[in-house]
C-alpha cells in the first residue's frame, strides 16, 4: 500500500482530500498535516510515499517551504501539489523540485484519480522491474499515458487483443528464437503487423532481437525475454 499523508489547512478540503482518497485502491492515509510543522513531525516519525501538499498554509512556511525541505533532507517521498496557487512562477517552481502533478483548485474526482492511478501504476513499474525500455519510460514520462482503465497506452496502430495473441503465440515458442517470417507462418496476422508488434515487444524489453547473417539477406531473429513479461501488464 502506498502511504499518503495529506498537508492541508483547511478541514473540509482534507475531508474531501480523504474520502477521494479511499475512493482509489492501493492507497492507505498515514495521517493529515493542518501545518508545516505538524507535517515534519509526521515525516520524522514515519515513512509516507507520497505527500498531498497545498501550497498556501498557516505560519511563516508554505507548502513551497517544506517542498523546498524534503528536497534537501533526501527524502524518498513523492508530491502532488493541491492548490490554488496558479501562477507560473509557482508551477514552476514545483515542477523543478520535481513534483509528480500538479492540481489546481477546484478540480473535479476525475482529476484527482487520474493523478493518484498514474502515480500508483508508475510506482508498481519501478517496483517490479529492475530496467525500462525508452518506448516504456517515455510514455511513463507523459501525463497521458494511462487510459481510464489505468492502463497504458499502446503506440498508434496497435491493439492489446492483437498484442496479447501475438505474446501467447510466442510464449509457446519457449526459449526457441524465431523470425517474423517465422511466427507469421503459424499465425493469420500479416507480416507486417506482427514485424510492428515486435518492435514494440523490443523496445519494452519483452522480447530480445538480434541480426542473423545467414545466406542471402540478414533476418532479424526474436527470442522471449521470460522475466519481462510482466511489463505487458500496463497494456493489456
Amino acid at each position: 500500500m502506498i502511504k499518503v499523508l495529506i498537508v492541508e489547512d483547511d478541514p473540509m478540503v482534507a475531508k474531501f482530500n480523504q474520502i477521494y482518497l479511499q475512493d482509489i485502491p492501493g492507497f492507505d492515509l498515514a495521517g493529515v498535516a493542518t501545518t508545516i510543522n505538524h507535517a515534519k513531525e509526521v515525516l520524522s516519525k514515519c515513512k509516507v510515499d507520497l505527500i498531498l501538499l497545498d501550497v498556501f498554509m498557516p505560519g511563516n512556511e508554505t507548502g513551497m517551504d517544506l517542498l523546498e525541505e524534503i528536497r534537501l533532507m533526501q527524502y524518498e517521498t513523492d508530491v502532488i501539489l493541491i492548490t490554488a496557487a496558479s501562477e507560473v512562477e509557482n508551477i514552476q517552481a514545483a515542477l523543478r523540485m520535481g513534483v509528480v502533478d500538479y492540481l489546481i483548485k477546484p478540480f473535479e474526482f476525475e482529476r484527482f484519480s487520474k493523478a493518484l492511478t498514474s502515480y500508483r501504476k508508475t510506482t508498481q513499474i519501478f517496483e517490479n522491474q529492475a530496467t525500462i525500455g525508452q518506448n516504456e519510460l517515455d510514455l511513463l514520462l507523459k501525463k497521458d499515458v494511462l487510459s481510464p482503465s489505468g492502463k497504458a497506452s499502446l503506440p498508434k496502430g496497435l491493439t492489446s487483443r492483437t498484442l496479447s495473441i501475438i505474446y501467447e503465440e510466442i510464449k509457446k515458442l519457449g526459449e526457441k528464437s524465431f523470425s517474423t517470417d517465422e511466427l507469421a507462418e503459424v499465425m493469420t496476422i500479416s507480416r507486417v503487423s506482427i514485424r510492428k508488434y515486435l518492435k514494440f515487444l523490443h523496445e519494452i524489453g519483452v522480447v530480445y532481437e538480434s541480426l542473423n547473417y545467414g545466406i542471402g539477406r540478414p533476418v532479424y531473429q526474436y527470442k522471449l525475454n521470460k522475466q519481462n513479461g510482466v511489463r505487458l501488464r500496463n497494456y493489456l
